[in-house]
C-alpha cells in the first residue's frame, strides 16, 4: 500500500479512473503514512474518520460516473484555512480551540471537485515566519537531511507543514498561503513545487488574515502538472471576497508541456546579491541554459527598486497584521484570559495568546501606523511598493517571464536563525517582490547542493499569466530531470 503514497496527484487520479485502486485504499495508505511520520510534526490535527467517509463518498460517485476532477485524491490543508466543524488555529494559542462554523472558499472548491481531507497542517503562527519555528504546536522537521548529518532542518515557512507533508508523501498535494514567499521558499527547501498565483486569483474568504493586500492562497505539489491541477480547483471568482478577480479560470494543465520556443525570459541583475552561494548562482545559470536550449531568448533586465523590497515589505505586512489581529481581544472568540477590567482582559489575552514573533510584528505595525511615523514609514513604503510594481510593468515590455533563484540558500538547521529576526527575514529576499506587485510566482526543484539538499528556481509571470509560468516551469522540470527524494529516516 505504501507505493500508493508515492504516486503523483495526476498518477493517482489516473489510477482511480482506471479502477486500479479505490479512494478508500489510497486514503488508508496516506493515513498509515501520517501515523508513521508524526515525528515530522507536519500535521497538527489528523482527520482519518472524515477522510475515509469522504473517500467512500468519492468511490460511490465514481461508480455512478459522477467523478469530479480531483475525486478521491487525499490532500492536506494548511491550518490557516477555515474548515467547517474542524479545529482551525492558525497555529496560535489564541485560536487553540476555535472550530469554524463555515468553510473557506478555497477548501470548498476542493471538496466540490471531490478531494479528500486528511487533516490540518502545521505553519508559522498566523503565517508569520520563514522556518515554521513560531508555531504554537512546535516546529516541523524537514524530511530532507544533509549528507552524513542527522541535524534537523527547517522545511521553510510559513507553509512548512504543507511542504514537508508533500515531500514526505503524507498527502498528494496541500493548500498553502504566500504573503512574502510562504509557498515558494518552503517548496524550494523541500524539493516540491509551489505556486503563488496572481493576487485575487484565489479567494481569501475563510483564510485567517495576516496582511490582506499581500496574502494569496496556492498549492504545494509534487510536480508542475500537479500544481496546475490543484490551482484549477482552488481558483475562481468569489463574491464574498472584494479582492477576488472576476476572470475566467483557464485549464492550467494545458500549459504544462507547451513549447516555450520564442519566449523572452528576463534575468534581473539586481537578484545577484552579495554573498550568494556559488551553488545558487550555478543553478540559476543552469536554468538559463536549459531555457536557451528550449528555444527561449534570454534578456538581461533591471528591476532597480528590488533593494527596497524587503524593508518596504516589513513595513506594509506588519502594519496590516497589526490591524487584522486587533480582532483577537478575548471578547468574541478564541482565548480569553481574565482581568480586573476590560483593558486588563485585552492585555492578558493578547500577551498570553500571541507568540513572540507575532507580538514583534504587531508592535512594528502599530509603530509605523502611529501618528508622527505614518508618513515617514507606511506612506513611504507604499510609494516604494508602487515603484516596484512599475519596475515589473517596464520589464513586461521586454520579456514574457522572469527567472530567478527562489531562496538565497538551501534549508538551514532548526534554531540557526531563530534568535536573529533580520537573518530570518532575509530568506524572503527573492520572493517578496511578487507579493508587493501582486504577480504570479512559482518555485520548482532544479538541483541539489553539495550536501544533497534541494535548491529551487523561481519563475515570475505577468498578472494573470500563470499559463506562461506553468509552460516555463514545465520546460525547466523536463530539462532538470529532478527526481530526488528525501531518504526516509522518520
Amino acid at each position: 500500500m505504501s507505493a500508493l503514497t508515492k504516486l503523483t496527484l495526476k498518477g493517482a487520479i489516473d489510477g482511480l479512473a482506471a479502477k486500479d485502486f479505490t479512494s478508500v485504499e489510497l486514503t488508508k495508505a496516506h493515513i498509515d503514512a501520517i501515523e508513521g511520520a508524526r515525528g515530522l510534526n507536519a500535521y497538527i490535527l489528523e482527520t482519518p474518520e472524515q477522510a475515509l467517509d469522504m473517500a467512500a463518498a468519492s468511490d460511490a460517485r465514481r461508480a455512478k460516473g459522477e467523478a469530479g476532477p480531483l475525486d478521491g485524491a487525499p490532500l492536506g490543508v494548511k491550518d490557516l484555512f477555515c474548515t467547517k466543524g474542524v479545529r482551525t488555529t492558525a497555529c496560535s494559542k489564541i485560536l487553540e480551540n476555535f472550530v469554524p462554523a463555515y468553510e473557506s472558499t478555497v477548501t470548498s472548491n476542493l471538496w466540490r471537485d471531490g478531494a479528500v481531507m486528511l487533516g490540518k497542517l502545521n505553519l508559522d503562527q498566523f503565517a508569520m515566519g520563514s522556518s515554521n519555528e513560531t508555531s504554537y504546536f512546535g516546529p516541523v522537521t524537514n524530511p530532507w537531511r544533509a549528507k552524513d548529518s542527522n541535524k534537523a532542518l527547517t522545511p521553510g515557512g510559513s507553509s512548512g507543514g504543507s511542504a514537508a507533508a508533500v515531500a514526505a508523501d503524507l498527502c498528494l498535494g496541500a493548500t498553502a498561503t504566500d504573503t512574502g514567499g510562504s509557498i515558494r521558499q518552503p517548496a524550494a527547501f523541500t524539493g516540491t513545487v509551489g505556486i503563488k498565483p496572481t493576487y485575487g486569483r484565489c479567494s481569501r474568504w475563510g483564510v485567517v488574515a495576516f496582511a490582506s493586500s499581500l496574502d494569496q492562497a496556492g498549492p504545494i505539489a509534487k510536480t508542475v502538472e500537479d500544481a496546475a491541477l490543484l490551482l484549477n480547483s482552488m481558483s475562481g471568482h468569489d463574491e464574498k471576497d472584494s479582492t477576488s478577480l472576476d476572470v475566467p479560470t483557464p485549464d492550467f494543465t494545458q500549459f504544462v508541456g507547451k513549447s516555450v520556443k520564442g519566449l523572452r525570459i528576463g534575468v534581473p541583475k539586481e537578484y545577484r546579491v552579495d554573498g550568494m552561494p556559488a551553488e545558487i548562482q550555478k543553478l540559476w545559470d543552469d536554468g538559463v541554459a536549459w531555457l536557451k536550449e528550449a528555444g527561449c531568448e534570454i534578456v538581461e533586465i533591471s528591476l532597480p527598486h528590488t533593494k527596497y523590497a524587503l524593508p518596504a515589505y516589513y513595513i506594509v505586512a506588519p502594519a496590516e497584521a497589526s490591524s487584522n489581529l486587533a480582532r483577537y481581544d478575548g471578547m468574541r472568540y478564541g482565548l480569553r484570559e481574565e482581568g480586573a477590567n476590560l483593558a486588563e482582559i485585552y492585555e492578558n489575552t493578547r500577551a498570553s495568546g500571541f507568540g513572540d514573533e507575532v507580538k514583534r510584528r504587531i508592535l512594528i505595525g502599530t509603530y509605523v501606523l502611529s501618528a508622527g511615523y505614518y508618513d515617514a514609514y507606511y506612506l513611504k513604503a507604499l510609494k516604494v511598493r508602487r515603484r516596484i510594481a512599475e519596475d515589473f510593468d517596464n520589464a513586461w515590455t521586454k520579456v514574457d517571464a522572469i527567472l530567478t533563484p527562489t531562496a538565497p540558500s538551501a534549508a538551514f538547521g532548526l534554531g540557526e536563525n531563530s534568535s536573529d529576526p533580520i537573518a530570518m527575514y532575509l530568506n524572503d529576499v527573492f520572493t517578496v517582490t511578487t507579493n508587493l506587485a501582486g504577480l504570479p510566482g512559482l518555485s520548482l526543484p532544479a538541483g541539489l547542493d553539495a550536501n544533497g539538499l534541494p535548491l529551487g528556481l523561481q519563475i515570475i509571470g505577468k498578472p494573470l499569466d500563470e499559463g506562461t509560468v506553468f509552460s516555463v516551469a514545465g520546460a525547466i522540470e523536463k530539462a532538470a530531470g529532478f527526481t530526488a527524494k528525501a531518504d526516509k529516516w522518520w
